[in-house]
């Protein structure tokens, strides 16, 4: 049997016999011999890949986990087969490149980093499916998991450039590592978002500030929609209008963001809405006015009862009611106030355990504003609007029966149709 060096003079005896010049017989022989190398390289790599591919598809069909099939998606067989005829490959080339000692040095100094760059893809792609399958899982699928192989994969891209470095250059690694530390400045400007976000990203998950899914409205940046994707340096959050907007990580601890887990997770979503009341149209009622709006039925007992209390407390102080502002009344304004109250209690689409209340705010120079606060069981955004929009259409419409006005800003029709014009 004949070594692969024999072979190689023999190929090399041969073209002298044949009447081939020294020096074109060894560049001829090394490059048949190059391109047969090439070959069976190439012929070995695919069956080998087939090979492999083959038997990782047929094991992910027969096991019950998700993990090897992500691990054929990520081409984890694929780029593990090439690892076999890169090794055979510098093992062989020496062979090849036998009577070129600089080129055999050059040769096998760019398989080495060949091979360094193919161990970072068979990590990558290991990487990758450890991803895809944790964020299959329900207590990591939300995390910024993104980020961590990111900061990973560029610590360990920065591990094998400084190695291919030190191969091409002959330089040994630590004495490389010593050169760069004086340039530790501008290594830190050029990575700076790249640090800013990793810091950002350790703590937006410990501090549990964002996860994947959420729903948050980032008005620096005119964000407002769900988080799809966190990772090293940038959030992006699906818009509800479908856009996409890209945040920096970083931004998410630097500025401020809203973030609606709460509610959603909560039982209830807030209506928190005002109607503006004309000053003007506020007045105490008098007895027959009572009379009247005893008949709406939400309110009736409370009327009733009122006015005994009243009565009676005017009756025992001597209170002079000949004229309306003395002692204690009822307005037109406070009945409205516990109408809606009511009205809201006896609502089937509002949390009845969680605050319901109707509040008179400060005076403004519009009128005086009547808050709803409440909240709403369906915290669905269309059906959530429908509640809200229900709620205040009965309202809206209830306000004259109390001789109540809302303020609104003229219109033009209205100065058409005033006595001056």
């Amino acid at each position: 049997m004949y070594s692969f060096n024999q072979i190689s003079n023999l190929l090399y005896d041969y073209l002298v016999d044949i009447g081939v010049s020294d020096i074109y017989a060894k560049y001829l022989n090394t490059l048949i011999l190059l391109l047969l190398l090439a070959v069976a390289l190439y012929i070995f790599d695919y069956l080998l890949r087939k090979l492999l591919i083959t038997v990782f598809e047929r094991f992910a069909k027969s096991s019950k986990t998700s993990f090897d099939n992500f691990l054929v998606r990520n081409k984890v067989p694929r780029n593990i087969a090439h690892i076999v005829p890169i090794v055979i490959a510098y093992n062989t080339l020496p062979f090849v490149f036998n009577d070129f000692e600089k080129a055999q040095v050059f040769v096998l100094k760019g398989v080495e980093v060949f091979g360094i760059i193919l161990t970072l893809w068979v990590i990558r792609s290991l990487l990758n499916t450890v991803k895809d399958f944790f964020k299959t899982l329900p207590n990591l699928k939300d995390k910024p998991i993104d980020s961590y192989i990111q900061v990973f994969m560029i610590f360990l891209w920065s591990i094998g450039i400084l190695l291919a470095i030190s191969i091409l250059t002959n330089i040994e690694l630590w004495k490389f590592l010593t050169g760069l530390g004086t340039a530790s400045a501008v290594i830190l400007l050029i990575f700076k978002d790249t640090i800013l976000g990793f810091v950002a990203s350790i703590q937006v998950s410990i501090n549990d500030m964002v996860r994947i899914g959420d729903w948050i409205s980032f008005d620096n940046y005119g964000a407002d929609g769900d988080v799809v994707e966190i990772n090293l340096a940038t959030v992006k959050v699906q818009n509800f209008d479908n856009t996409i907007t890209t945040i920096p990580t970083y931004a998410l601890i630097s500025d401020s963001f809203k973030n609606w887990r709460g509610m959603i997770n909560s039982p209830g979503r807030r209506i928190k809405r005002a109607l503006i009341i004309k000053q003007e149209s506020i007045k105490f009622l008098e007895d027959k006015e009572l009379q009247k709006l005893k008949k709406i039925s939400l309110i009736t007992n409370y009327i009733v009862s009122r006015q005994e209390n009243i009565a009676a407390h005017n009756k025992e102080n001597n209170i002079d009611k000949t004229i309306l502002i003395n002692g204690r009344n009822l307005t037109n304004i406070g009945l409205f106030r516990k109408y809606a109250d009511t009205y809201l209690k006896n609502h089937s689409a509002i949390n009845k355990d969680m605050t319901i209340m109707v509040r008179q705010l400060a005076p403004t120079p519009q009128g005086i504003p009547l808050e709803v606060y409440a909240f709403s069981s369906d915290k669905r955004w269309g059906n959530y609007e429908y509640i809200m929009s229900d709620i205040f259409d009965h309202l809206l419409a209830a306000i004259s029966y109390f001789e109540l006005e809302l303020f609104e800003l003229p219109s033009s029709t209205n100065f058409k149709n005033s006595p001056e014009s």
